[in-house]
């Protein structure tokens, strides 16, 4: 395999992991809970200042 399909997987897969973590991160909210820091650690935004948004 060349490094550019590898490049390309490495991309989708990225493309993936913050699509989810945006869907995840937006049910929870809609459902008036917290995310999971993880979720907000990928669509790099800091857990601990989301704390105090309302």
């Amino acid at each position: 395999m060349t490094s550019t399909n590898k490049t390309r997987r490495n991309a989708f897969g990225r493309a993936f992991e913050v699509f989810g973590a945006a869907i995840a991160a937006t049910a929870a909210i809609q459902n008036h809970r917290r995310p999971a820091k993880r979720h907000l650690d990928v669509l790099g935004m800091d857990a601990k200042s989301f704390e105090h948004l309302k």
